[in-house]
This record gives structure tokens, sequence and C-alpha cells, in this order.
């Protein structure tokens, strides 16, 4: 082969990259980086705890959503800048059930197979100034009943059987908040380190 039909291999080949790679550098560039909420935008169980290191490690392949049972995998899209396509849940659509079906399908070191008590979503936190059973308005107990940690993720005060209590073992799966009967949802997940950091408005402090 001549120099210049080695030139022409190597453009084209070349090209072909270019051209393989480019809807991945346009689907960054359409969807720009929006800040996520604060509240209730809850990372998959087992996930790396930098979010740069997440979004490097996920490739977007979406098993995680597929073998989800409560199919509470939502994914970035058009909000995600670098991290589109990436996954995470919003429990006042639908909560996580640990199941850590997951953790066990990802290919990569995005979500790593944990211990259901090791692992760590997030937080909830409530508002005493909205719960029902806090502010008297009815009795509930939806959150403490649905949770799947019982009383060492959340239960009851002392000496008051329906105003629930966040503990130390809350995992951040988010099945409270999707069951609570208020309409403005007066129990929502944090990052922990958040919720040490500050007293949430009306609400408890987390541990």
């Amino acid at each position: 082969m001549n120099r210049r039909g080695f030139l022409q291999r190597a453009m084209a080949g070349g090209t072909v990259v270019a051209c393989a790679g480019a809807p991945y550098g346009l689907s960054a560039m359409l969807a720009p980086a929006v800040k996520p909420p604060v509240r209730n935008h809850v990372p998959l169980p087992g996930a790396l705890r930098d979010a740069s290191a997440f979004a490097e490690a996920c490739i977007g392949c979406a098993l995680c959503g597929e073998v989800c049972p409560p199919r509470c995998v939502r994914f970035h899209r058009r909000d995600g800048g670098g991290a589109v396509n990436t996954p995470y849940i919003d429990p006042t659509d639908r909560a996580c059930i640990l199941c850590g079906k997951c953790m066990a399908a990802c290919p990569t070191e995005a979500l790593t197979p944990t211990p259901i008590h090791e692992i760590d979503m997030g937080v909830a936190v409530i508002d005493r100034m909205a719960c029902y059973p806090w502010v008297d308005r009815g009795v509930c107990g939806a959150c403490v009943s649905v949770c799947p940690l019982g009383e060492r993720a959340i239960g009851f005060a002392f000496a008051n059987m329906y105003r629930p209590v966040v503990a130390d073992g809350c995992v951040g799966c988010g099945l409270c908040v999707e069951v609570c009967p208020h309409p403005s949802r007066p129990i929502w997940i944090v990052d922990r380190a958040l919720a040490r950091a500050a007293r949430m408005p009306g609400g408890e402090k987390a541990s």
C-alpha cells in the first residue's frame, strides 16, 4: 500500500469513528446539565457516591430499569448534561423496594452489590409542621408500616404511637414518600450529608 492509499484509509477510518461518536456528543450538547433537586432525587442502591464518578462509570445500558420490579428507575434525558441516560429514582412517583436486582444486573462499577442495611441512598426527613399526626390532624402511620427495614429505620415517637420519627437505619429507599397520603408530601429523601448539616424547616434532625 502506498502512502497516499494509507492516508486515504486512515482518514476514512477517522471519519467513521467521528460519525459513530457524534450521537453521544450531541446528546450531551442537547441535554444541558440541570442541578438536581435537593429532595427526592435519589441514587440507585449501591451507586457510587460521587456523582461524577457514577456518570463516568455508567454506560447508559438501562439494564437497571429493565430488571426493576416496581419500575422505579428513571433516566436523565434533556436535563442530564454529562449524566444523560444515567438512572435515578423519584420516590414521589415510584420508590425502591430494595430488591437488589439493579445492583446484580449492572455490568460496570456504577452499581455495586451491597447488603440491604449498608445501602445509602439518602435519608428520610419529616416536616412536623405538616405531617398529619404531628399536627394532630388525624391518625396515619403509613410511612412506618411500609418500611422494609422496620424500627431500625423509622418508628413512632415515645408515648405517641402515631407520630413517625426517622431512625439511624434509614437507607433512603423512599417507600415512605410514595405512600404518604398528605398532598404536600411532608416526608422526603435527602442526601445524608445534607441532613446531618442542617435541621430541615419544621422537621427533625436526621442522623
